[in-house]
């Protein structure tokens, strides 16, 4: 009798994921909890192990299909024997496995024919690395980065090969008709940018499926939340004193560096106090003002932008709020954050580190109403009142933009709370 697999409750809130990549095939035999399929869901991705050892006798999911937690995905037989060639074109879980296994046995693997992580893909393709003579270290024989990059310190001509050039066309006389265009397909992106959407010695680079989940959930908060901008200037000065005088101190006390990113969540913080409608969200015909204050941080890792969440950020301490950033980020590099770390944010705070340039809008991380993103920190001249006169003096200067959603926060409130960010900030009242 088979066993089911279906798709794990994946987190807090998390109703769908998208299967991202099997890795075992139809036929082959697994052990129990080994990993079975890589699934994402909006910026995780996790491995769904399987349930019990047997033979995978049916997949009922492909790659790239979207389906909702719960729904069975495969079918495991604890009886049956496994067979020594995956199962035919027509039970394939992807479009490419029929021809995989009618290819000549000596040609060489290529992305998603062998069992290896996408970030293992990702840095094998870059880098010119044939997985097909990489040897993996994971569980089952899957191939990690460090595979790929110790497969790069070995052989680093392959690895700084350039990608092959598509030779540019000889030149056309200029009384020579021009080439007939070949017919687009409506459907196609050369019938909606025309023609010369993709030319020779371009590079087509298919969205992976989390790229898509992003892409899918920008254009949706676009289409959803009218987006307002509004911008302020805050002198930092008294905070970059603050954290001068109190840093080595911090970092004896706590085993880590006390950066600007906790002052400015911080200061939001307070500010969402006395602003709730920022700290909202709209279901349908009305506003939701939330109770407790989940911030989340935006932070860059190897595969794009991630969003881990402070929760009840209002009851922290300073020193407490830091930990918590300095936590998640830590987590969030080296690829060990879960779900649930990503859910629940009822505002955000977006740092794009020391080359953010002057100021950008970002977009508003749905359900929210409201996204705060930092500038670049600079010092520049200013004018400042000096024993009662006007006087030029160098001061450390950033811009803070907030974008809101028009449908939920008018004007007056979504300038009022960045104003009220701006004056804690400039006052540096903080609790070190």
């Amino acid at each position: 009798m088979s066993v089911s697999v279906v798709l794990p409750e994946l987190g807090e809130s998390v109703v769908e994921a998208t299967i991202a990549k099997w890795l075992v095939k139809e036929g082959e035999a697994v052990e129990r909890d080994q990993p079975l399929v890589e699934v994402t869901t909006d910026k995780v991705d996790a491995e769904i192990p399987a349930p019990e050892a047997g033979v995978l006798v049916q997949v009922l999911a492909a790659e790239g299909e979207t389906v909702a937690i719960g729904t069975e995905i495969a079918r495991i037989d604890p009886a049956a024997q496994a067979t020594a060639a995956p199962a035919a074109a027509s039970s394939a879980p992807a479009g490419g496995a029929a021809e995989e296994a009618a290819a000549p046995a000596e040609a060489p693997a290529v992305s998603g024919s062998t069992k290896a992580t996408p970030v293992a893909e990702r840095l094998a393709a870059d880098r010119g690395v044939d997985l097909g003579r990489v040897e993996g270290s994971g569980v089952g024989g899957r191939i990690t980065r460090a595979d790929v990059e110790a497969a790069t310190k070995e052989a680093p001509a392959a690895a700084e090969r350039p990608a092959a050039a598509v030779a540019p066309a000889p030149p056309r006389p200029r009384d020579a008709a021009p080439a007939p265009r070949p017919a687009a397909d409506p459907s196609s992106a050369k019938a909606r940018f025309g023609y010369y959407a993709i030319q020779e010695g371009d590079r087509v680079v298919p969205m992976s499926p989390l790229r898509k989940i992003v892409a899918e959930h920008m254009v949706y908060s676009k289409h959803t939340s009218p987006h307002v901008g509004t911008v302020a200037e805050a002198d930092m000065g008294s905070v970059a004193a603050l954290r001068t005088k109190a840093k080595a101190g911090f970092q004896e006390a706590h085993g880590f560096g006390l950066t600007f990113l906790p002052f400015i969540v911080h200061a939001t913080v307070r500010a969402l106090r006395e602003f709730p409608v920022l700290n909202a969200s709209v279901l349908e015909d009305a506003i939701v003002e939330k109770r407790d204050i989940h911030i989340g941080i935006a932070v860059e890792t190897e595969k794009g932008l991630v969003v881990p969440v402070v929760r009840h950020a209002e009851r922290l301490s300073m020193a407490g709020l830091a930990a918590e950033i300095e936590d998640l980020s830590s987590r969030a590099r080296n690829k060990r954050l879960t779900a649930d770390d990503l859910q629940g944010g009822t505002f955000t705070v977006s740092n794009p580190g020391r080359q953010g340039n002057l100021y950008g809008f970002a977009i508003i991380n749905q359900p929210q109403v409201g996204i705060l993103r930092m500038g670049e920190m600079v010092k520049r001249p200013v004018v400042r009142q000096v024993d009662g006169d006007d006087a030029i003096v160098i001061r450390p200067m950033m811009h803070i933009a907030l974008s809101y959603d028009h449908r939920a926060v008018d004007g007056a409130p979504a300038n009022g709370f960045l104003y009220r960010i701006r004056e804690i900030l400039e006052e540096a009242d903080f609790d070190l």
